[in-house]
């Protein structure tokens, strides 16, 4: 009896793909109720366990999206894999969650859930015990993609070490507003860390006129140089030095005061294509509800790009490979 309960809510789910086509918050209300409660029990242990890793689910979230739209291709093993592109290797993190999360929901609801990223994201902003992040209304039907995309990830992520006018360009790419998008999503750094390797060379050897940025602040520049010297380039400073372990508007904060620990995060204040984008960090240093709000919005946005759905793709077994 329990295999034809399974066999029907699976029908059920791909009855309702085919229907409707699109994303919806209520997707899987009929045909798996219980996904929300296995997927918060398991990103909740996670980051008990660490911290860190509601970062890195939200970071996972946004290397999925801008590769292929929002499709698990991060997710892929193989030759190809876009854990093995640039941005990727060595410090994309969260795959043995997303796995943990993806058996439960196997044994749950065999064959109706996706890999796809944007609930464990979502979850790793909004656990209250951890983070007091913003809710919002998560849409789901994503379907899993077939292919990765490892060049794609090479070439259309943007990188730390760009100006803001190149990844204002990147977002574009993929159809985000391409001001209030790059700053508020940015924002995702108020929780997280940053290897040395991505921003040693704002601390020493910077131009022919300036040893240091003149753009970091003197007093974090010397303990940054502290934490990097002779090291291996993988000791990790937080990306919020205020409150590393609370999302919040710090973020913004730190920007005005010359404390964005990577170039493109500062650069959203003080570069040279800092018109823009200058007069959002200082709305939402003063705000945080207006940033919660539009974190929100633009969370949703994100998830929305290039979606599977319907037929399209297929739902993984196993989220680091495609279905035989």
């Amino acid at each position: 009896m329990r295999c034809l309960g399974i066999m029907v809510l699976a029908v059920l789910c791909l009855a309702a793909a085919v229907a409707r086509g699109q994303l919806t918050s209520d997707f899987y209300n009929g045909c798996c109720p219980q996904v929300g409660d296995i997927v918060r029990a398991r990103v909740s242990a996670a980051m008990k366990a660490d911290p860190r890793m509601g970062a890195s689910l939200l970071r996972l979230h946004f290397h999925d999206c801008f590769v292929n739209g929002c499709d698990g291709s991060v997710l892929l093993d193989g030759s190809d894999s876009e854990k093995l592109a640039a941005p990727n290797m060595n410090s994309a993190r969260g795959f043995e969650v997303v796995d943990a999360i993806k058996a439960d929901l196997e044994k749950a609801c065999p064959g109706v859930v996706s890999c796809v990223t944007p609930s464990p994201s979502r979850l790793s902003t909004g656990c209250s015990w951890y983070s007091g992040g913003p809710g919002y209304s998560v849409l789901l039907g994503r379907r899993d993609g077939l292919v990765a995309n490892q060049s794609g990830a090479n070439n259309n992520l943007p990188s730390p070490f760009e100006p803001i006018d190149s990844i204002i360009q990147k977002f574009a790419n993929v159809g985000l507003n391409t001001t209030t998008d790059v700053v508020v999503l940015s924002g995702g750094h108020t929780i997280g860390r940053a290897r040395c390797a991505l921003f040693s060379s704002r601390l020493s050897n910077f131009s022919a006129t300036s040893s240091v940025d003149p753009t970091l602040d003197a007093s974090l520049a010397s303990s940054l140089q502290s934490l990097c010297q002779g090291g291996d380039g993988n000791q990790t400073a937080a990306l919020d030095v205020n409150s590393a372990d609370a999302f919040d508007n710090h973020y913004f904060q730190n920007l005005a005061g010359q404390k964005g620990l990577l170039a493109s995060d500062q650069g959203l204040f003080s570069g040279s294509g800092a018109n823009a984008t200058k007069a959002l960090v200082q709305a939402y240093s003063a705000s945080k509800e207006r940033f919660f709000c539009d974190f929100g919005r633009a969370m949703v946005k994100m998830g929305n790009i290039s979606p599977l759905t319907g037929s399209a793709g297929q739902i993984r077994t196993n989220c680091r490979a495609v279905n035989k």
